[in-house]
């Protein structure tokens, strides 16, 4: 259970906007790049091919066409005048003009024509023109040599257009045809590498981990007397946007070394073998600027497990894994070298690449503590105007599970409200804004919805509510509000007093009661059940299969740990996996999941049931403000006649 998950009980989630690509430095207004024109003489080829078809064959010729009989009657009574001759085809002038057709109403006539000498050939054709004195010319067959030649050269011809384009694109892109194998690692000057430690928030235990390395670049003759080695690798370990990548820029700026960054994906390419000579030039030139540094981010997209496709074997992939283990601890040393890369899934990579002599470390790149929250949205307000109102601990505390880009992101969407505005400074106000649209996404406009609807939304919520404030080992309500957002139609946030890194039974009992809150008020106030309850009964259903397959807390099978089968699939590895339990155990830990869930439903009813005056309240105030704070809640607690207070 993350703990973006733990602090609301409806789906929130909103996928961000797209980002629109930026156009190319030099790219026209009609947004063509210029290895476009390639396509203009393509086109005007074509066009000249069309052209000559169309005369070859006369089609701009208004002769008309007639049958070879038709041309022998002509000529056996004396009515041509000349034939002109060209291969199989005579063009002829008559001495009288003869229609088209023979019938009366035709009027339409012609004096010259155009025939066809049949296959079989008119031996006798010669001797009849000369016998009638018609005067006959001729000329070379030159058609058939034109067909053949546009026959075989076209393919070719087709093959050089292509190619050509190919090679443009690939000289737009930076990437010359005959530089293909060469590394694409980009050399980053190291007098230019202004990032230090001191502008990387939080993350104390990894600095630590790479000053050793720093300290080692810069003075290797004193490890070498005590017959210490240089780490061959760091591994950077670590959810996305904890900052893996800006540690190694902070590395390389520290150490003022030549610092290489490549990604797994520019290994790459539709080449057989680029992928292994790419790595090659990398580590040639990396040895030549020694001491350096190599930074391989996504490591993961080269660095998967061999052997675990559906397909197996041998790939270019593969090939490219092999090179770089090779680099990394082969025959040839690598000394004054540090490759350091970076990724989310080290489950997935290759156990070579892991060992001891290739990637020696692996520094733990974690999601930020509060305390390092606070430090790092105080490093990104450096730049921005804020307001001396705004309380970085208190917003802090109210984004556990946000990494070091979240929050980023969370200032910058704050300042853009303030912007809109337009104030000159960043209030608590927009943060507040700003982290509900992250956390729960944009407010729907527009959306009507019927008071019947708006009452069970607010007597959803308010269950939710209800019961978190009434059990003893819940958060506290932070807000509740039945504006829609994102998918969510309500949401109730909590939000813990301090940070928790272990996650007791009576915490989780009580969380699965106050997420079956909303359901067990719709059935004690409406009698009935609701499909806003979806992503309620998927949270209690995931947390109650954790708590008896993984963490041994049910009482029918104590302290056992069945194994998740919930993992990302790695496929061609765990599409195989067995089960490790039996049908029967299956089945006895699907009746205490059930039991569990049923005794979370069963308990947040009762409290709802106990405490029936106040949920009114709470409802009453939600369908009056559509949102209110987690004091009220508190206040109207306190107010109630009897019943048994919060510890």
């Amino acid at each position: 259970m993350t703990d973006k998950e733990k602090n609301q009980n409806d789906d929130a989630g909103a996928s961000p906007d797209n980002k629109k690509k930026r156009k190319k430095p030099g790219t026209p207004p009609g947004g063509k790049s210029p290895g476009n024109g390639t396509f203009f003489w393509i086109l005007l080829f074509f066009v000249f091919l069309f052209w000559y078809v169309a005369s070859s064959n006369d089609f701009l010729n208004s002769t008309p066409e007639i049958e070879y009989s038709k041309f022998r009657q002509e000529l056996k009574d004396d009515n041509i005048r000349t034939v002109h001759v060209q291969g199989d085809r005579i063009n002829g002038e008559l001495k009288e003009s003869r229609r088209l057709k023979e019938a009366a109403d035709d009027t339409t006539a012609y004096d010259s024509f155009t025939t066809y000498i049949p296959s079989f050939g008119d031996d006798q054709l010669f001797s009849i023109l000369e016998e009638r004195n018609v005067t006959v010319s001729a000329e070379p067959e030159t058609g058939e040599f034109w067909w053949y030649f546009l026959m075989f050269a076209f393919p070719l011809i087709l093959f050089l257009l292509i190619g050509f384009t190919f090679y443009r694109r690939m000289q737009a892109q930076g990437r010359g045809l005959f530089n293909i194998g060469k590394s694409q690692a980009k050399l980053q000057d190291p007098s230019k590498q202004k990032t230090r430690f001191d502008d990387v928030a939080g993350q104390e235990g990894a600095k630590t981990e790479l000053r050793e390395v720093i300290e080692f670049l810069r003075n290797p003759e004193r490890y070498e007397e005590l017959g210490a080695k240089l780490p061959k690798g760091m591994l950077l370990v670590g959810p996305p946007g904890t900052g893996k990548t800006l540690l190694a820029r902070a590395t390389a700026g520290e150490a003022e070394v030549p610092f290489f960054t490549i990604t797994g994906s520019d290994f790459m390419e539709m080449f057989v073998g680029v992928g292994a000579k790419r790595v090659r030039e990398m580590f040639k030139k990396a040895k030549e600027s020694s001491p350096s540094i190599i930074f391989i981010d996504e490591l993961d997209s080269i660095g998967r497990q061999r052997g675990a496709g559906l397909g197996g074997g041998h790939d270019e992939r593969e090939q490219t894994l092999n090179q770089l283990l090779s680099e990394l601890d082969g025959f040839e040393p690598s000394e004054s070298v540090v490759v350091m890369g970076a990724t989310n899934r080290p489950d997935i990579l290759d156990q070579a690449l892991l060992r001891p002599g290739r990637f020696d470390r692996q520094v733990t790149v974690d999601l930020p503590s509060q305390n390092a929250r606070i430090d790092i949205l105080k490093l990104h307000a450096k730049n921005k105007p804020i307001s001396d109102e705004v309380d970085f601990e208190r917003i802090a505390r109210s984004t556990p599970g946000f990494s070091g880009a979240d929050l980023e992101n969370l200032l910058n969407e704050a300042t853009l409200y303030a912007g809109r505005e337009k104030r000159n400074e960043v209030t608590m106000d927009d943060i507040d804004k700003a982290r509900d649209k992250v956390m729960m996404g944009l407010k729907r406009e527009g959306m009507q919805i019927s008071e019947e609807e708006k009452k069970m939304l607010a007597y959803h919520e308010a269950g939710h509510a209800l019961v978190a404030a009434v059990l003893p080992h819940s958060d506290p309500i932070h807000k509740v509000t039945i504006v829609p957002r994102g998918k969510a139609m309500g949401v109730t946030q909590q939000l813990p007093e301090k940070e928790k890194y272990l996650y007791n039974r009576e915490y989780l009992l009580d969380r699965l009661a106050v997420v079956m809150g909303g359901r067990a008020a719709e059935q004690l106030i409406f009698d009935t059940a609701t499909s806003g309850a979806q992503n309620d009964l998927k949270q209690v259903a995931q947390l109650s299969r954790k708590m008896v397959t993984e963490w041994g807390m049910s009482k029918r099978f104590g302290h056992i740990s069945f194994g998740s089968s919930e993992q990302e699939v790695f496929l061609g590895r765990d599409m195989s996996r067995q089960r490790e339990y039996s049908d029967s155990t299956a089945r006895e830990i699907d009746e205490e999941v059930k039991a569990i869930s049923q005794e979370a439903f069963d308990r947040a009813l009762q409290t709802l049931e106990e405490n029936r005056e106040v949920l009114d309240g709470v409802a009453a105030l939600l369908i009056e403000k559509e949102e209110i704070p987690g004091e009220k809640v508190e206040e109207l607690i306190e107010k109630r006649p009897a019943g048994k207070q919060k510890s």
